[in-house]
């Protein structure tokens, strides 16, 4: 997900003139003190219209004075995301050609060829907590405690969506979040859509699939479940926020059959079929948004 959103921004810094940063620094989320304040001095000094793209847990800037940023983000379903990242790890993309012998080449081969229902059923760490308890960091930030799997860290990052984010979206639903970002904040994404939706632009897309990927087992599929229960709370909180968001600007959810779901699992969030009819100023609700 994030690799084709990428390439979109690259295309849309080209077409409306705004500046597109783009981190190099991959596998570092959690920063020091030192780290954090030097990463916020330099989006809160960057050169105007400005758009910084990184793999970071939430950073605070108002706790070291500075303006908070529009936020945005994008998730997917968890054992999904898992997934992915999984084969991605050993096998890239297609990208380049024989890009898969090439991915993650400190890996010893053991390793690269493990079954995935293998990894989960004996618990492997890489298919165990904490390397599960993956999404919700992101938005508790960078407490110590957002690391650890429990209520404390999924509260925090409900409400750091609610108090810090203009929008986060369904990867699954990428359309509607792409059609939502063109209305919030047209400067970036004027004809973002029509972009994506381009041939051409799919054409590069599909090289960004993973490639060699299996579907676990539904034994193993289950355990994922019991194990990613947090991501999963989080996941549907922010999915019905999500389509709550869509109905207030008039957009309909495509309804798909749900997947069985185990019963530890909160109640499935509210499918938009119609528009809702709302009284409050849509442009007056965005002003508000953007005075947090």
């Amino acid at each position: 997900g994030s690799r084709t959103v990428v390439l979109l921004l690259r295309i849309l810094s080209e077409k409306h003139g705004f500046n597109l940063v783009t981190s190099d620094i991959h596998n570092k989320t959690r920063l020091t003190k030192n780290e954090q304040m030097e990463l916020i001095k330099n989006v809160s000094t960057a050169e105007q219209p400005y758009l910084f793209t990184r793999h970071v847990h939430f950073l605070n800037f108002s706790r070291f004075g500075g303006d908070q940023p529009v936020y945005i983000n994008i998730i997917r379903d968890p054992v999904n995301r898992f997934l992915s990242n999984y084969f991605f790890r050993r096998f890239g993309d297609w990208r380049g050609e024989q890009n898969h012998m090439i991915r993650t080449p400190s890996m010893r081969q053991e390793e690269r060829y493990l079954d995935i229902n293998v990894c989960i059923l004996e618990n492997y760490p890489e298919c165990s907590n904490p390397r599960l308890f993956y999404i919700i960091p992101y938005f508790c930030g960078q407490h110590p405690r957002c690391r650890e799997p429990g209520e404390w860290a999924l509260e925090r990052a409900k409400l750091n969506v609610n108090e810090n984010f203009l929008l986060v979206g369904i990867l699954e639903e990428l359309e509607d979040v792409l059609l939502l970002l063109e209305r919030f904040l047209p400067h970036y994404f004027k004809d973002v859509l029509s972009i994506y939706k381009n041939p051409e632009h799919r054409k590069l897309g599909n090289l960004t699939v993973t490639v060699k990927k299996t579907v676990p087992s539904p034994e193993a599929i289950q355990i994922l479940y019991q194990r990613m229960r947090y991501e999963y709370e989080f996941y549907y909180y922010v999915k019905e926020q999500f389509h709550l968001l869509k109905r207030k600007f008039g957009l309909k959810s495509h309804i798909r059959k749900p997947r069985p779901r185990p019963e530890f699992f909160i109640p499935s969030p509210l499918e938009t079929e119609e528009p809702i009819d709302d009284e409050e100023d849509d442009e007056k609700w965005l002003e508000d948004i953007y005075k947090r």
